[in-house]
């Protein structure tokens, strides 16, 4: 069954998660997966010399069971999730996957149809950091101690990335970033639905005749 899989990644608070569900409500047979449920425990997040837990790194997530979670849809994409289900069968089945950390892990590189990628200056993620709860909350410092400066490190692997990244200005209203995604994903959606009719034709084509082929001579 073809799937259509949406990365959605970006810094800290650049608005993913809220991007994530706008085009959800919008898509029909889509559902999401969020890197942020994958977090494991306190008390298996190493800390710096600093002192600061090291949420901001891959080490701090159970990927093994966020990949087995995004295998079991790929499995089965019309009920492995909670989705939106106002589309026909007819409808591509897509995912969407956000989070912090996804390009910089390589078992899903070959995973992406669309990959977007969300940025904010400094002071307005700063800004939008400090108005958040976290559990654990934030100790004075770990913005510019870790987080800030995890971010720009693993900002600068992307750089080897060889496949196409929209990059969005997470500035923007919500309603822009929502228009901008939405829209190409619209397009992109209708290139490999066009893909797909052509690749059945000549199937279908060739199945005509082989049964006029073996058909019995006329007496």
């Amino acid at each position: 069954m073809k799937t259509f899989v949406i990365g959605i990644s970006g810094v800290t608070n650049g608005g993913k998660t809220t991007l994530a569900k706008n085009l959800q409500k919008h898509l029909p047979n889509c559902s999401i997966i969020s890197q942020d449920d994958f977090f494991k425990p306190e008390s298996e997040i190493e800390t710096d010399t600093n002192g600061f837990l090291q949420y901001d790194v891959l080490e701090a997530l159970n990927m093994e069971k966020m990949m087995s979670t995004i295998s079991c849809w790929m499995e089965s994409p019309r009920h492995s999730l909670a989705s939106t289900d106002s589309g026909s069968t007819e409808e591509i089945p897509v995912l969407i996957i956000e989070g912090f950390l996804l390009f910089n892990y390589k078992p899903l590189d070959t995973l992406w149809n669309r990959s977007y990628f969300l940025t904010i200056p400094y002071e307005e993620c700063k800004r939008r950091r400090s108005t958040r709860v976290y559990e654990p909350p934030d100790v004075p410092g770990y913005f510019d101690g870790h987080v800030w400066p995890m971010y720009l490190k693993h900002r600068q692997e992307m750089e080897n990335i060889t496949w196409e990244i929209v990059y969005l200005d997470g500035t923007k209203s919500e309603e822009d970033l929502f228009s901008q995604v939405y829209e190409d994903v619209i397009q992109e959606l209708a290139k490999q639905k066009y893909l797909s009719e052509r690749e059945r034709e000549p199937a279908q084509a060739g199945g005509v005749a082989g049964r006029g082929r073996g058909r019995l001579p006329a007496e």
